[in-house]
């Protein structure tokens, strides 16, 4: 099914609660995100490109469409507008001095492979930073030793990961002496786009993932970035997430999540460690 182009002008844009919430339980069935009455402007704001390039002429006729489009890509479009894919390098800067300074050291001195996984990567700051921090590290057997998946539900937010070129502004909080090994300029002048260096790259493998899912294929990790994505659940979602990352985690492997997020009304085998950091037990 491909998707209709009309450039005559668009009318009845209004979302109505019927359509607000059809949209809200695919969202949810799909990606488990939470939307409510109080996001309709922002969920109306994020859709109306999809109208626009489709020519519809109401969110019914969009939700119609999403809903008979076989082929999925619709649907994918639509989880894409809708979804929040905000992050920073060096994000939550305490998580990368820990994961430097404990967990890399320990997963080197036991030797074999090191095995880490960035979900929810978004724009892939995150598994960038990561894969950094592993490098300088491990140093040139980091390739040999480490395997970094990164995922994300969005093929939007995984397209541009991929592409590893960030504004200037967003190397901010990337310390100087990794902007200079780690970073190539695109142009020379001040606002030409940084790109992340063949040797950081190779470290990464980016790759489309639902968090819904139970990802059984998924080898166990040593250690899994689950940050700032369980905000967006309720407590049943966040309860399933957990759950799946648990059965991910090698024994012994770390946790991470956000310091505005809180394992304490979910049930789970970790032990805490450090805050939003948990561990699963030996084997």
């Amino acid at each position: 099914m491909s998707l209709r182009v009309d450039t005559s002008p668009i009318s009845g844009l209004a979302l109505s609660d019927h359509d607000l919430s059809l949209i809200a339980r695919i969202v949810y069935e799909q990606s488990g995100i939470s939307l409510h009455l109080g996001k309709r402007a922002l969920v109306a704001a994020r859709l109306q490109k999809r109208l626009r390039k489709g020519g519809f002429r109401s969110f019914r006729q969009y939700v119609r469409y999403v809903q008979d489009d076989e082929s999925g890509a619709e649907l994918t479009a639509m989880l894409d507008a809708i979804a929040t894919n905000h992050t920073a390098f060096f994000r939550e800067p305490r998580h990368f001095e820990i994961l430097e300074r404990t967990v890399l050291p320990r997963l080197a001195a036991r030797g074999g492979p090191i095995r880490g996984w960035s979900a929810a990567c978004a724009t892939g700051e995150e598994p960038y930073t990561i894969a950094m921090i592993q490098l300088d590290r491990i140093g040139p057997l980091a390739h040999q030793q480490a395997r970094l998946l990164a995922s994300d539900l969005s093929t939007k937010a995984l397209a541009t990961a991929a592409a590893g070129a960030y504004t200037r502004a967003r190397l901010r909080d990337v310390p100087p002496a990794f902007c200079q090994r780690c970073f190539v300029p695109s142009g020379d002048d001040a606002d030409a786009m940084a790109v992340v260096t063949p040797p950081v790259r190779r470290l990464v493998e980016f790759r489309q993932l639902n968090l819904l899912h139970g990802n059984e294929s998924l080898p166990l990790q040593d250690f899994i970035f689950c940050r700032n994505v369980m905000i967006y659940f309720d407590q049943d979602v966040q309860q399933r997430v957990v759950e799946t990352l648990q059965q991910r985690l090698a024994p012994g492997g770390y946790l991470f999540v956000s310091h505005s997020e809180s394992l304490s009304r979910i049930k789970h085998g970790l032990t805490w460690i450090a805050p939003s950091i948990y561990r699963r037990g030996p084997a």
